[in-house]
């Protein structure tokens, strides 16, 4: 029987292709060798292209220049022992409206603005039937080591990571994972596990209220470290 091969592995097979970006007839979305768009939709290529803007920050900021998404370049600096930004933008906006602006990695803005675009109000408007119009998070940048890792620095320590708690729709209905987590059968709990299922897509590690007590009242998003989704 023929070996099936997963995503990943198909992905590699085709980066090994000596094939030039402009040669072949290879969809861009499907070309390994062209850069990242983030209105189109993820696939197998998506975790490799999203690694290359961590080694390429020129690279990070012109895909992050076409997403929906306002922020600003700020410079690298040291922001605390074992702490420093690295290609590091502030955001005002993203696809929606924010209480308070933060910090966050070029790589993390633009799987944020991944997130937002193919998972956040796709599920918002097919669950709830109404587009998010603002997001509530509890911020990105904090100079501390991972809570059950001490001596090992958090990924909010170079603002890879941002901890979102809530939305709000168009029409005026809020959205609070703390409240709405704990009933997987409403609508509004089947929304906050489709974001969470999600960003498994977009960000390199996922942690959600099932983990543990610490995140009842967040999703964190990171990128940067180990994969996993919990």
């Amino acid at each position: 029987m023929a070996a099936i091969l997963r995503p990943a592995a198909i992905a590699l097979l085709l980066l090994a292709i000596p094939v030039p970006p402009d040669r072949g007839g290879i969809p861009d979305r499907w070309n390994p060798w062209a850069p990242l768009r983030v209105a189109d939709p993820p696939n197998a290529l998506t975790s490799l292209k999203l690694a290359r803007l961590s080694r390429d920050g020129e690279l990070c900021r012109a895909v992050l220049a076409d997403a929906p998404l306002q922020a600003t370049p700020v410079p690298d600096r040291e922001v605390g022992a074992g702490c420093r930004l690295t290609d590091a933008v502030r955001v005002t906006r993203t696809r929606f409206a924010l209480d308070t602006p933060f910090l966050l990695s070029c790589r993390g803005a633009v799987s944020l603005a991944l997130w937002e675009t193919h998972t956040v109000q796709p599920a918002a408007l097919r669950i709830l039937g109404a587009p998010v119009a603002r997001m509530q998070h509890l911020g990105s940048l904090a100079c501390r080591d991972v809570a059950r890792a001490p001596g090992r620095r958090s990924r909010h320590a170079s603002a890879d990571a941002l901890d979102v708690a809530g939305f709000t729709l168009s029409d005026g209905r809020r959205l609070s994972i703390l409240r709405d987590w704990g009933d997987a059968d409403a609508p509004a709990g089947r929304f906050w596990r489709a974001l969470h299922r999600g960003g498994c897509r977009s960000f390199d590690g996922v942690l959600g209220p099932d983990y543990d007590a610490a995140h009842a009242n967040h999703l964190h998003l990171e990128v940067g470290g180990w994969r996993y989704c919990r």
